[in-house]
């Protein structure tokens, strides 16, 4: 029975044995795993900085577009504000034209009389001064015949002259 725990005890050191080696062994193919991953955290590193300096760099430009376009949109506000004096000025000058034009149609409405009775004398005034006119012009003529008439009166009579051919 000795000889049982002997053979038994041989057998759980050679797998205690083989267990080690088989552990030896899982840790060295472990290590060159690590060792790569270490290399690529390494590198990743160095690429995690580059980013990081690049993303520092992208936030300032971010923030001094930012700053930027507040600055023109504060601009922009300051000219809307204005643009909307100005519509409101057109409006006021609207609203005046439709008072002025509403006064002017409702005073024509109310003096339609009046108006036709001036057209009315306006037009005899016309006809009036178109006969003066007339009257102006005929006595002219008259005495421009009446000066030709005179005239023709206190001329020296013609004479006509003989003629080669025939006699009368």
């Amino acid at each position: 029975m000795e000889l049982i725990l002997y053979i038994a005890a041989i057998i759980a050191a050679i797998g205690f044995l083989v267990l080690c080696i088989s552990i030896g062994m899982t840790l060295f193919s472990l290590k060159s795993i690590l060792n790569s991953l270490a290399s690529t955290l390494a590198g990743i590193e160095g690429q995690m900085e580059g980013i990081t300096r690049e993303t520092t760099t992208l936030l300032t430009k971010t923030n001094s577009l930012a700053e930027d376009i507040q600055g023109k949109s504060e601009q922009l506000n300051t000219v809307v504000q204005a643009v909307k004096g100005i519509g409101d000025s057109v409006n006021g000058l609207n609203t005046s034209v439709q008072r002025i034009t509403t006064s002017i149609s409702s005073s024509v409405e109310q003096n339609e009389d009046k108006i036709a009775q001036v057209v009315q004398w306006s037009n005899v005034a016309m006809g009036i001064a178109d006969k003066w006119k007339q009257r102006k012009v005929i006595e002219r003529a008259l005495e421009a015949v009446e000066d030709d008439l005179n005239a023709c009166d206190t001329a020296t009579p013609v004479t006509e002259k003989r003629r080669w051919g025939r006699k009368k």
